[in-house]
């Protein structure tokens, strides 16, 4: 007759107790491991989001998008980590990824240009092609960066028009920076008539460079040569550098020297003409 404390063992929970054990022990080591996984991956996390807060305030990115940045790098390791804690338990994550990938998919493809632009005002903000109070020429537009935000940048013309660039665009076109850099060369072509002493004219220009404070030397000297000679004009090239900010400033206060001086010094400006020869048959 079997032992009745034999049969008991057997029919608890339809295992013997060392098949228990046995279990405890298995369910115990997984959970240890993905204790571990978890305290080590989150340890991780805030060492790689700590390092790149710190690389990112190097390059003097905006706060509020730094924090975005780390949050959402944080954020994503995070699930990374707990989705292999589970997986270690033994916990079937194949569909759960499957279908999440598919749900990530699809909300990918709706919004696949806002992505873009996010992703463009990300890298605008990294990379720093401009910034706040550049004057630039983007996508043909020109004005003042007034904002850059994560899913557009925002610039002011001259004459205070708005435009609203869609950051996406801006990344991967081509942008003219006319502020980044401190030094700028100006440019100018003035037409004299055909007859016009040429030395007297390019005396006068040299003077009016040379007399300009803010025309500097570096990295170039003032240059006054011979351009073209047009259908109308002779056309001579001017080329002086000068400070950004004095860009305009330098322009303009040039082009109104030459209407004044270039007629009182005996030289005209011609306007486009046409010499038309009549020739009469006998």
């Amino acid at each position: 007759m079997p032992d009745k404390k034999a049969v008991t063992e057997e029919l608890f929970l339809g295992f013997t107790k060392h098949e228990l054990i046995d279990s405890a022990l298995g369910v115990g080591i997984k959970i240890a491991v993905a204790a571990a996984i978890l305290v080590i991956g989150l340890w991780i996390t805030k060492f790689i989001v700590k390092k790149i807060n710190k690389v990112l305030h190097k390059r003097d990115m905006d706060e509020s998008l730094r924090g975005f940045l780390c949050s959402l790098t944080s954020v994503g390791l995070k699930v990374l980590i707990i989705i292999t804690a589970i997986g270690q338990l033994g916990i079937e994550m194949t569909s759960f990824v499957a279908i999440l990938a598919a749900a990530g998919l699809a909300i990918g493809m709706a919004f696949s240009g806002t992505l873009s632009n996010f992703a463009g005002g990300v890298m605008l903000l990294i990379f720093r092609p401009f910034v706040v109070g550049d004057f630039v020429n983007v996508q043909g537009e020109e004005g003042i960066v007034h904002e850059i935000l994560i899913f557009n940048t925002v610039l002011h013309t001259p004459d205070n028009k708005v435009i609203i660039l869609a950051n996406g665009v801006v990344a991967n076109g081509t942008i003219t920076n006319y502020t980044k850099a401190d030094k700028r060369r100006v440019d100018w072509v003035f037409g004299i008539g055909y007859g016009e002493d040429l030395k007297v004219a390019k005396d006068l220009l040299q003077k009016f460079t040379s007399e300009d404070e803010r025309i500097i030397s570096d990295p170039q000297a003032p240059l006054v040569v011979l351009g073209e000679l047009g259908d109308s004009s002779v056309n001579i090239t001017v080329r002086a550098w000068t400070k950004t900010e004095n860009y305009w400033g330098v322009y303009f206060a040039m082009n109104e020297r030459v209407y004044n001086e270039f007629e009182a010094s005996g030289l005209s400006i011609p306007y486009p003409q046409m010499d038309v020869h009549m020739k009469q048959e006998a």
